[in-house]
């Protein structure tokens, strides 16, 4: 399990992870990008903790990603099923589990403020803090994608389930775009990728 770790996360983090992993019995299964999660945790029927984190994140996204299924499984035994999956017990043991991490040794020196304060108050998912997550997209393959906050006021782009829409204005931090088949607008965070079509 070590040697298979330390092909997704950063070397100083695979024995604290690997430790944690098995303390708290869990079921890591590295799966096939899926577009709407980058991890996932549940419990199976059989008790055991499963948790999936997709193979395609960068090894900064990944080493979060997997804190952050680890937190659901910690909040769930300390506090008991009934609370919100994002919720104050969630934040609370998220942050606390991810804090040793944390530092030059395992992040790069320019990512370490942007943690620190993203872990001041942790979101359900990094890729709302926009300015952490462009940070850790520096580290993902590259590809032919743009960003929203990068194309031009109307632009024209597809978005990954085929979609088109159109670039027309920003609203405090996230850009107002207009679906071309329905006209209904719908807003986006400033680092979403999309693809740029050519105009015709």
């Amino acid at each position: 399990m070590s040697e298979t770790l330390a092909r997704y996360i950063p070397e100083h983090a695979v024995k604290p992870v690997f430790e944690l992993i098995v303390v708290n019995q869990v079921h890591l299964k590295i799966v096939h990008e899926r577009q709407t999660r980058h991890g996932d945790y549940r419990k199976g029927l059989n008790g055991k903790h499963e948790i999936t984190v997709n193979s395609n994140l960068n090894k900064y996204k990944f080493l979060i990603t997997l804190i952050h299924e680890i937190s659901h499984l910690v909040a769930f035994e300390k506090f008991g099923r009934n609370i919100k999956p994002h919720g104050a017990e969630w934040k609370y043991s998220f942050q606390r589990l991810m804090i040793p991490y944390i530092r030059p040794e395992i992040f790069p020196n320019h990512l370490l403020p942007l943690l620190a304060r993203h872990f001041k108050n942790p979101t359900a998912s990094s890729d709302t803090d926009a300015t952490l997550a462009l940070a850790l997209k520096q580290f993902d393959q590259k590809n032919d994608k743009n960003y929203v906050f990068e194309i031009p006021y109307g632009s024209v782009f597809r978005i990954q389930n085929g979609k088109i829409f159109k670039k027309i204005a920003v609203r405090t931090k996230r850009f107002e775009c207009l679906e071309m088949s329905s006209g209904k607008t719908y807003l986006f965070n400033p680092n979403a990728e999309v693809e740029l079509l050519k105009s015709s």
